[in-house]
């Protein structure tokens, strides 16, 4: 990060301090790396031909504005319930405020669409995905094909209202992900379904991706991306207490199951219309009213009814409040996935047309390219192998890293990339003689050598 230097006007002491806020850092920023995609039936991912991550980012005293594609540099897709939208670019300008602050009145609900936007530019939803339950119909209703529209005006809430996790299961690709009209985005955690210890999907077995980062239970989660009120988005890993202490440990969500045998009221016990009654076809879960929030007093580890809690992190070491995208001890997403279903701060950040005042652009310098020799161990497997070598980065990468496989002699044999806001790359190895190679993986500042085995 930029240093700051004695004897400074204010106006410059100002600048050089917005230069450290991690909400002007934490950008992923690309101007070159295009985006790639799968399509049903083609387990080779095509180019899409759109830059990834996030094209620039510009600041004033007071907000950070983030211009993004809204795409990935992991492969998208397929999306294999039916929808036939793909990621598109969304030529998008992101405003938030550089200074986020409390709201201190009535909470602000999240609403469908974009209520965040990850560090790769990509827009975060939150659960819902715009089908309900209708009473007097008895039957799902929604914007989707074969459904009939909800009572009432376009997006008016209803009593019992769907969750995207688990109805949408299917439509979801390796990374977690599916598009809204081409807006691609994640309702969860922006982890693959692979990667997670009880898998429940099988999409990553033909349409193989990685998504944002890699879960790693014995450290502080990155910093993953920032809600619509501005507060940071950490993944589900953090310290225990508050303060920094107590070591790392899994963030809890406050909310559980309802034991309910129907669908009539709600958590707090208003009677509303009733619910569908078939819990073998909408199981516990179905509905974003299934669940009710349990406060954990004295307990750090367990969330608010936001979602988030105050403390300190790597990025923050004087603390600030942030959300968590958190899971279960199966590292399989848990309600209400990152954000909601209020916020803890003031909305105000939005999707701009245009810049309005002036502004300064920020370029990441050299000091926040990651130092390889000091990360925690890639995996590389399987070792020996006589068909597909597989790299997989730890944790979450800021800077783009070269993958080259060398021979005993120093020849170059092949040589792969993973883009900053991936995990992943291969090495085809089936035509390979027997024998013993080099895998040398480096960025501008260090590399880390394995050796590997090509053979049964």
């Amino acid at each position: 990060m930029k240093k700051l230097s004695l004897g400074i006007t204010l106006s410059m002491a100002t600048m050089n301090f917005a230069q450290t806020n991690p909400a002007l850092t934490s950008w992923l920023q690309n101007t070159t790396e295009i985006g790639s995609y799968y399509t049903s039936g083609n387990s080779t991912a095509l180019s899409n031909g759109i830059i990834v991550n996030c094209q620039a980012v510009q600041y004033s005293t007071n907000w950070v504005y983030v211009t993004t594609n809204g795409v990935p540099s992991y492969p998208t897709g397929p999306f294999l319930d039916g929808n036939p939208s793909l990621a598109t670019d969304q030529n998008a300008i992101f405003k938030f405020p550089l200074n986020p602050t409390q709201n201190t009145g009535v909470a602000t609900s999240t609403t469908g669409g974009n209520i965040g936007v990850f560090i790769n530019g990509v827009a975060l939803f939150d659960y819902r995905d715009g089908v309900a339950w209708n009473s007097s119909a008895n039957s799902l209703c929604g914007g989707l094909p074969g459904m009939s529209p909800c009572p009432g005006s376009p997006g008016t809430s209803q009593a019992w209202n769907r969750d995207a996790i688990p109805a949408e299961k299917l439509g979801f690709d390796c990374s977690k992900g599916h598009p809204a009209q081409g807006n691609y985005h994640h309702h969860q955690n922006p982890s693959a379904f692979k990667l997670d210890l009880n898998v429940i999907s099988s999409i990553c077995n033909l349409y193989d991706a990685d998504g944002l980062y890699t879960i790693d239970s014995t450290v502080h989660s990155p910093l993953i991306g920032y809600a619509y009120d501005g507060f940071p988005i950490y993944g589900a890993y953090a310290y225990k207490n508050a303060d920094g202490t107590g070591g790392i440990i899994r963030i809890k969500s406050g909310f559980q199951l309802r034991n309910i045998s129907n669908r009539s009221v709600w958590a707090d016990g208003t009677d509303v219309s009733d619910g569908p009654s078939n819990f073998t076809t909408y199981p516990l879960g179905y509905f974003r009213e299934d669940y009710e929030f349990i406060s954990h007093p004295g307990q750090d580890d367990y969330l608010d009814d936001h979602n988030g809690r105050f403390c300190v992190t790597p990025e923050y070491p004087s603390g600030i409040y942030c959300y968590f995208a958190t899971v279960d001890e199966n590292w399989n997403s848990a309600y209400p996935y990152a954000v909601g279903p209020t916020f803890y701060g003031n909305k105000v950040a939005s999707k701009v047309t245009s810049i309005s005042e002036n502004v300064s652009t920020y370029t990441n310098s050299t000091s926040e390219i990651e130092d390889l020799l000091e990360s925690p161990e890639f995996k590389v497997f399987p070792n020996p192998s006589s068909d597909l070598i597989v790299i997989q980065a730890p944790g979450l990468l800021k800077s783009d890293l070269t993958i080259t496989l060398y021979d005993l002699v120093g020849q170059k044999v092949a040589e792969r990339k993973i883009l900053a806001g991936s995990t992943l790359a291969y090495f085809d190895v089936s035509t390979l003689y027997f024998g013993n190679y080099i895998l040398k993986i480096a960025n501008t500042f260090s590399e880390k050598v394995y050796n590997v085995a090509v053979g049964n």
